[in-house]
């Protein structure tokens, strides 16, 4: 790969530092979203603006270089990408279940409902699609996709827990961010291992997906 000029690192460590400023004060001031936060409209239109906002400059920051920036490339080995992803499920979910009795990480974001409503279905589908479509796809092009080429220039092992570590304070967390960080750190050394981004797609997407899923259905 070829040197990272020292703008695009700028702005992608200036985009991941107002993420997280942003998020932290608005849980700061407003606290845990209502339980039927996803059964409203409003939080789905207010979601795609932002991943919209988000994508918008990470595809400025990559512009010229987007393939290679972005790892928008098949992985070496799907059936290899494929035996590594469920590595990186099994080992979120062994930490997860490790801090859950101490910190309780899954229920620090208050996104997911706790129910089932059937007469708002419309408004959880779009928001479904916005957490486990949207925001997968976003959110790998940011971190993996170009938060890694930047940082890789500084030793792959300091990408994977660089990226991790922007990955968990963006989400404006502070129970679950131990748990963010080793499922961000773990997307990212996929990343490594497959160069491509679209193995990480896959596994965020069907990790959120699972997750929304299971609130409603269990």
């Amino acid at each position: 790969m070829r040197p990272v000029e020292g703008y695009r690192l700028a702005g992608w460590l200036a985009l991941v530092t107002g993420l997280a400023t942003l998020n932290y004060a608005s849980r700061a001031s407003s606290g845990r979203p209502p339980p039927d936060e996803l059964y409203q409209w409003g939080t789905a239109v207010g979601g795609l603006i932002l991943f919209a906002l988000i994508l918008g400059l990470v595809l400025w920051l990559a512009r010229g270089r987007e393939r290679e920036l972005l790892a928008l490339r098949r992985p070496i080995s799907w059936p290899v990408a494929l035996g590594l992803s469920v590595l990186v499920l099994v080992g979120i979910a062994i930490v997860s279940g490790v801090l859950d009795p101490f910190l309780h990480p899954g229920q620090e974001q208050g996104l997911a409902p706790t129910r089932w409503i059937g007469a708002r279905a419309a408004p959880f589908v779009a928001n479904f699609i916005v957490v486990a479509v949207v925001a997968p796809i976003v959110e790998e092009l940011t971190f993996r996709g170009l938060g890694y080429s930047v940082l890789v220039q500084f030793g792959k092992p300091f990408a994977i827990v660089g990226v991790g570590v922007a990955f968990g304070l963006a989400h404006g967390l502070v129970e679950a961010l131990p748990v963010l960080v080793v499922f961000g750190s773990g997307l990212a050394w996929l990343r490594s291992k497959t160069d491509s981004v679209y193995p990480g797609i896959l596994l965020h997407a069907t990790f959120n997906s699972a997750s929304l899923l299971l609130s409603v259905l269990t």
